[in-house]
């Protein structure tokens, strides 16, 4: 119970700085096209937590992935690679600084990567031992 606890501590405080990073990289410059990178990251993990459960049945060989499984792992790459090239493309055609640019690139890595650590350390096992 005391790890999990604590686990979900580092998870919250790791994912307050990843979105403190993309708030500031809107606000120090003035310029809230960055915060759509926070949206953009929130939103990644959707296509596959939906089509998760759209798995092979009981009957197929280990390893085998069923079509909307795939479905959904492309459209969370999708969105992943989105939210990563939005700042880069807004940066280069200057309509953000560079450094607003960096700040929200980590700042959405934290925040993404806060919702893939949570769900992988609390993932139940749908059999029962």
């Amino acid at each position: 119970m005391a790890a999990g606890l604590k686990t979900v501590i580092l998870l919250s405080f790791v994912l307050a700085v990843g979105f403190l990073l993309i708030i500031l990289s809107c606000a120090l410059w003035a310029n809230w096209l960055p915060l759509l990178v926070a949206l953009t990251f929130v939103l990644a993990p959707l296509p596959n937590a939906l089509f998760a459960h759209c798995g092979a049945d009981d009957f197929s060989s280990y390893g085998e992935t069923s079509a909307p499984v795939d479905l959904g792992r492309f459209l969370t790459a999708v969105v992943v690679v989105t939210g990563f090239a939005l700042p880069i493309v807004l940066a280069h055609s200057e309509v953000i600084r560079p450094a607003a640019c960096a700040m929200s690139i980590i700042g959405g890595a934290l925040v993404y990567g806060t919702i893939q650590a949570y769900a992988a350390a609390f993932r139940q096992d749908d059999e029962y031992e």
